[in-house]
């Protein structure tokens, strides 16, 4: 992969879709890591990002993405995004209602 091509993931959906997304940014908020996700242009969620705790497995084996079940988790990783896009010169992206 050249350094000017985007990393990206496949998502397996509760409905077996796949949706293919660009990794916007791994970050770390209170002690954890966590994976933002951009739906690629031409799908219908592609104005959403999604937001992942992230597990990495080690160089042998593939990371792994969890879902953030609790709110004040969740709330904590958002205000952690918000931050990194306010730092990158992104403006405020609001998080709230996105799984």
């Amino acid at each position: 992969m050249n350094e000017n091509e985007a990393l990206t993931v496949t998502l397996t959906l509760d409905n077996d879709e796949e949706l293919e997304c660009e990794v916007l940014s791994i970050f770390e908020a209170d002690g954890r890591e966590y994976i933002a996700l951009l739906p690629l242009s031409g799908t219908e969620d592609e104005e959403e990002i999604y937001l992942y705790r992230f597990i990495d497995n080690g160089e042998d084996e593939e990371p792994g993405l969890e879902n953030i079940e609790d709110d004040a988790e969740f709330e904590h990783a958002s205000d952690a995004f918000n931050s990194w896009i306010e730092e990158e010169g992104f403006g405020d992206i609001d998080l709230d209602g996105m799984d």
